[in-house]
Protein backbone atom coordinates (compact mmCIF):
# COMPACT_ATOMS: atom_id res chain seq x y z
CA UNK A 1 0.00 0.00 0.00
CA UNK A 2 2.77 2.36 0.43
CA UNK A 3 3.85 1.86 -2.61
CA UNK A 4 1.15 3.40 -4.22
CA UNK A 5 1.24 6.70 -1.89
CA UNK A 6 3.18 8.93 -1.49
CA UNK A 7 3.42 9.26 1.76
CA UNK A 8 6.53 7.51 3.93
CA UNK A 9 6.28 4.30 5.88
CA UNK A 10 6.92 6.76 9.62
CA UNK A 11 3.83 8.37 8.68
CA UNK A 12 1.64 5.92 7.98
CA UNK A 13 2.93 3.90 10.98
CA UNK A 14 2.29 6.89 13.18
CA UNK A 15 -1.86 7.49 11.59
CA UNK A 16 -2.35 4.20 12.04
CA UNK A 17 -0.62 3.85 15.68
CA UNK A 18 1.91 1.01 14.83
CA UNK A 19 5.30 0.83 15.75
CA UNK A 20 7.79 0.49 12.54
CA UNK A 21 9.41 -2.80 14.08
CA UNK A 22 5.93 -4.17 13.92
CA UNK A 23 5.21 -3.13 10.16
CA UNK A 24 8.63 -4.98 9.33
CA UNK A 25 8.39 -7.91 11.28
CA UNK A 26 8.23 -11.17 9.89
CA UNK A 27 8.25 -14.19 11.50
CA UNK A 28 11.05 -16.88 11.50
CA UNK A 29 9.75 -20.61 11.81
CA UNK A 30 12.91 -22.80 12.97
CA UNK A 31 13.12 -25.97 10.20
CA UNK A 32 12.33 -28.16 13.46
CA UNK A 33 8.96 -26.83 13.23
CA UNK A 34 8.24 -27.02 9.33
CA UNK A 35 9.43 -30.56 9.76
CA UNK A 36 6.39 -31.15 12.49
CA UNK A 37 4.24 -29.72 10.40
CA UNK A 38 5.10 -31.73 7.48
CA UNK A 39 4.76 -34.78 9.51
CA UNK A 40 1.26 -33.86 11.46
CA UNK A 41 0.09 -32.95 7.85
CA UNK A 42 1.51 -36.83 6.45
CA UNK A 43 -0.48 -38.26 9.78
CA UNK A 44 -3.75 -36.16 9.29
CA UNK A 45 -3.89 -37.52 5.20
CA UNK A 46 -3.05 -40.97 6.32
CA UNK A 47 -5.60 -41.12 8.79
CA UNK A 48 -8.26 -38.87 7.75
CA UNK A 49 -10.78 -39.40 11.04
CA UNK A 50 -7.71 -38.60 12.93
CA UNK A 51 -7.65 -34.99 15.10
CA UNK A 52 -4.96 -33.16 16.75
CA UNK A 53 -5.05 -34.85 19.85
CA UNK A 54 -4.65 -38.46 18.23
CA UNK A 55 -2.04 -37.41 15.83
CA UNK A 56 -0.64 -35.76 19.02
CA UNK A 57 -0.46 -39.22 20.55
CA UNK A 58 1.34 -40.58 17.82
CA UNK A 59 3.86 -38.14 17.51
CA UNK A 60 4.81 -38.58 21.13
CA UNK A 61 4.44 -42.18 20.32
CA UNK A 62 7.22 -42.28 17.51
CA UNK A 63 8.95 -39.92 19.98
CA UNK A 64 8.61 -36.68 19.03
CA UNK A 65 8.46 -34.12 22.55
CA UNK A 66 5.71 -32.16 21.76
CA UNK A 67 3.00 -30.15 23.44
CA UNK A 68 -0.70 -30.65 22.66
CA UNK A 69 -1.11 -27.33 22.34
CA UNK A 70 1.36 -26.59 19.38
CA UNK A 71 0.27 -29.74 17.69
CA UNK A 72 -3.31 -28.12 17.89
CA UNK A 73 -1.51 -24.59 16.93
CA UNK A 74 -0.22 -26.22 13.91
CA UNK A 75 -2.80 -28.39 12.84
CA UNK A 76 -5.47 -25.42 13.02
CA UNK A 77 -2.74 -23.30 10.79
CA UNK A 78 -2.41 -25.97 8.21
CA UNK A 79 -6.33 -25.78 7.87
CA UNK A 80 -6.65 -29.52 8.73
CA UNK A 81 -9.96 -30.20 10.12
CA UNK A 82 -11.39 -33.72 11.00
CA UNK A 83 -14.59 -33.65 8.18
CA UNK A 84 -18.01 -34.64 10.10
CA UNK A 85 -19.65 -37.76 9.53
CA UNK A 86 -22.80 -37.48 6.81
CA UNK A 87 -25.91 -38.75 8.47
CA UNK A 88 -26.99 -41.97 6.74
CA UNK A 89 -30.75 -41.67 5.70
CA UNK A 90 -32.38 -44.86 5.24
CA UNK A 91 -33.86 -45.78 1.86
CA UNK A 92 -37.13 -43.69 1.40
CA UNK A 93 -39.01 -45.51 -1.39
CA UNK A 94 -42.15 -43.67 -3.92
CA UNK A 95 -44.44 -42.73 -1.76
CA UNK A 96 -47.33 -44.97 -1.73
CA UNK A 97 -51.17 -43.30 -1.67
CA UNK A 98 -53.03 -44.65 1.90
CA UNK A 99 -55.30 -47.80 1.20
CA UNK A 100 -57.74 -48.41 3.81
CA UNK A 101 -57.64 -52.06 4.62
CA UNK A 102 -60.88 -53.72 3.51
CA UNK A 103 -59.87 -57.29 5.68
CA UNK A 104 -58.50 -58.33 8.74
CA UNK A 105 -54.69 -58.78 8.16
CA UNK A 106 -54.53 -56.80 5.35
CA UNK A 107 -52.05 -53.82 6.72
CA UNK A 108 -50.73 -53.35 10.32
CA UNK A 109 -49.44 -50.65 11.76
CA UNK A 110 -46.02 -50.72 13.94
CA UNK A 111 -44.93 -46.85 16.17
CA UNK A 112 -42.89 -46.38 19.00
CA UNK A 113 -44.06 -45.37 22.78
CA UNK A 114 -41.91 -43.90 24.67
CA UNK A 115 -42.58 -43.53 28.94
CA UNK A 116 -40.82 -42.90 32.08
CA UNK A 117 -40.97 -44.96 35.29
CA UNK A 118 -41.17 -42.99 38.89
CA UNK A 119 -37.71 -43.36 39.29
CA UNK A 120 -36.91 -42.00 36.40
CA UNK A 121 -36.00 -44.53 34.13
CA UNK A 122 -37.22 -44.52 30.02
CA UNK A 123 -38.91 -47.42 28.76
CA UNK A 124 -39.82 -48.37 25.10
CA UNK A 125 -43.26 -49.97 23.59
CA UNK A 126 -43.75 -51.07 20.51
CA UNK A 127 -47.34 -50.90 19.43
CA UNK A 128 -48.86 -53.37 16.61
CA UNK A 129 -52.24 -52.57 15.55
CA UNK A 130 -54.55 -54.41 12.82
CA UNK A 131 -55.29 -51.19 10.86
CA UNK A 132 -58.73 -53.27 9.70
CA UNK A 133 -60.15 -54.35 13.17
CA UNK A 134 -58.00 -51.86 15.01
CA UNK A 135 -57.07 -54.59 17.38
CA UNK A 136 -53.49 -54.34 19.17
CA UNK A 137 -51.60 -57.56 18.44
CA UNK A 138 -48.70 -57.05 20.55
CA UNK A 139 -47.09 -53.90 22.90
CA UNK A 140 -43.85 -55.19 23.65
CA UNK A 141 -42.18 -53.38 26.46
CA UNK A 142 -38.46 -52.79 27.20
CA UNK A 143 -35.85 -50.46 28.23
CA UNK A 144 -34.55 -50.54 24.70
CA UNK A 145 -35.84 -52.79 21.51
CA UNK A 146 -33.59 -53.70 18.32
CA UNK A 147 -34.62 -54.83 15.16
CA UNK A 148 -34.09 -57.56 15.57
CA UNK A 149 -36.60 -57.82 18.71
CA UNK A 150 -38.81 -56.21 16.27
CA UNK A 151 -38.56 -58.85 13.36
CA UNK A 152 -38.82 -61.77 16.58
CA UNK A 153 -42.09 -60.19 17.81
CA UNK A 154 -43.59 -59.41 14.10
CA UNK A 155 -42.91 -63.27 13.29
CA UNK A 156 -44.81 -64.92 16.76
CA UNK A 157 -47.45 -62.47 15.94
CA UNK A 158 -47.01 -64.32 12.46
CA UNK A 159 -47.10 -67.37 13.70
CA UNK A 160 -50.62 -67.32 15.03
CA UNK A 161 -52.17 -64.75 12.56
CA UNK A 162 -50.64 -64.91 9.08
CA UNK A 163 -47.98 -62.15 7.49
CA UNK A 164 -49.84 -58.89 6.47
CA UNK A 165 -49.90 -57.96 2.90
CA UNK A 166 -48.45 -54.40 4.24
CA UNK A 167 -46.79 -53.14 7.14
CA UNK A 168 -46.85 -49.02 7.80
CA UNK A 169 -44.06 -47.73 9.85
CA UNK A 170 -43.24 -43.99 10.46
CA UNK A 171 -39.46 -45.24 9.02
CA UNK A 172 -37.83 -44.79 12.61
CA UNK A 173 -34.09 -46.14 12.98
CA UNK A 174 -35.41 -49.15 14.66
CA UNK A 175 -37.66 -49.44 11.08
CA UNK A 176 -35.17 -48.75 8.78
CA UNK A 177 -32.36 -51.18 10.08
CA UNK A 178 -30.65 -54.21 8.38
CA UNK A 179 -32.76 -56.26 10.50
CA UNK A 180 -36.14 -55.67 8.71
CA UNK A 181 -34.90 -55.87 5.37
Amino acid sequence: MLSETTISERKACSLVGLSRATMRYQSQRSPEERELTERIKAIAFERRRFGYRRVHQLLRREGAEVNHKKVYRLYREAGLAVRKRKRRKGVMGERQPLVLPDAPNHTWSMDFVMDSLSNGRRIKCLTIVDDFTKECLDIPVAMGISGEQVTRTLDAIAAFRGYPKAVRTDQGPEFTGRALD
